[in-house]
């Protein structure tokens, strides 16, 4: 059960963290652009459901690299560490007693194919954020994976409502395949921004790229703007 004074001082962090990033949320590219490419009716941000260069699956195809990590619920860790003032290292049960959020949204990879309409349960990154409190000066996460895969994220786009720590899909337990027991998921932008079994999240005070930013991939990511490669 959810500790009362712990849930309301996250509400209270998240609440101001969202205050410090709300401007630049609402000018980040998957919200603000005004020429968007994509087709069919709009999302819920105002961006066309299909972005340019994209199919929709029904299917939900399996990428990764080359190894699929096990990791016994009773051994996952997550550390979120890094420019914060409360850095944390979660067991299980601490992570899933903290505020779980359902949400419905869309999977762009960028290998050019969309599974729309996907029922997630997770953690908002900005709740984790909230239990951290990251430091003034900081600016993006680096996020890692038990299978040693790295990705960055600005904060402006990693503190967005709909980016989740997810551990179940379709009201099951997030298979394994697919990241479990955790993944992040980044609806706003190509899906490879989101790392499959996570174990930590540093929040850093400078840009730094991870394993495909470092091999070619855009910096920002952005599925309505084609923004693949660098």
């Amino acid at each position: 059960m959810e500790d009362p004074d712990k849930l309301a001082r996250i509400v209270e962090a998240r609440m101001k963290l969202k205050a410090r990033f709300e401007a630049k949320m609402q000018d980040t590219p998957s919200v603000a652009d005004t020429r968007p490419q994509g087709t069919g009716k709009l999302n819920r941000h105002g961006m066309p459901e299909v972005p340019v260069g994209q199919t929709i699956t029904q299917k939900w195809p399996v990428l990764d690299l080359g190894y699929q990590p096990d990791v016994d619920l009773t051994r996952w860790r997550l550390i979120v560490d890094g420019a914060v003032e409360n850095p944390v290292r979660l067991t299980w049960q601490d992570f899933m007693a903290l505020p779980q959020t359902d949400d419905t949204s869309d999977f762009h990879c960028v290998t050019t194919w969309s599974k729309l309409d996907m029922r997630w349960t997770g953690v908002r990154l900005m709740d984790l954020a909230s239990l951290v409190h990251p430091r003034d000066k900081a600016t993006h996460v680096l996020c890692y994976g038990y299978d040693t895969y790295t990705t960055n994220l600005s904060l402006e786009e990693a503190l967005k409502p709909d980016v989740l720590l997810v551990h179940t899909f379709e009201d099951k337990p997030l298979p394994q395949e697919h990241g479990g027991p955790v993944r992040m998921i980044t609806p706003q932008l190509y899906a490879w921004k989101g790392a499959k079994w996570i174990k930590r999240i540093q929040f850093l005070t400078a840009d730094q790229p991870g394993f495909w930013e470092e091999r070619g991939y855009s910096n920002t990511a952005y599925p309505w703007r084609n923004d693949r490669y660098s």
